[in-house]
């Protein structure tokens, strides 16, 4: 479930949103099953409120939406990967504290 800050995106616009973003943009591939996943969606939520004038915050459901997990080879989630001009920079995987989410990002900016 995205909030304000955190856009909810699928395999149809993923591309619009994500790879042709002109921002550093975090995808939060999650689904509604996984616990880690909603102990790390008040985090992204947090950060969102901290940076969202640099770096988009999305999330994409991976049971509705397969293929962009697949092609992107997220095979744990929670799975948050950094895009920066159209390429993956950066995976985190499962829910790991807010710090190393925020390094992750800082060395992505």
């Amino acid at each position: 479930m995205a909030s304000d800050s955190v856009l909810e995106i699928n395999d149809d616009n993923f591309e619009a949103e994500v790879i042709k973003s002109d921002k550093l943009t975090l995808v939060d591939f999650w689904a509604p099953w996984c616990g880690p996943c909603k102990i790390i969606g008040p985090v992204l939520d947090e950060l969102a409120g901290e940076y969202g004038d640099k770096v988009k915050f999305t999330k994409l459901n991976v049971d509705e939406n397969p293929s962009s997990a697949s092609n992107y080879g997220v095979r744990g989630i929670p799975t948050m990967i950094l895009f920066k001009d159209g390429e993956a920079q950066n995976q985190i995987v499962g829910a790991v504290p807010k710090a190393e989410l925020e390094k992750a990002i800082k060395e992505s900016l």
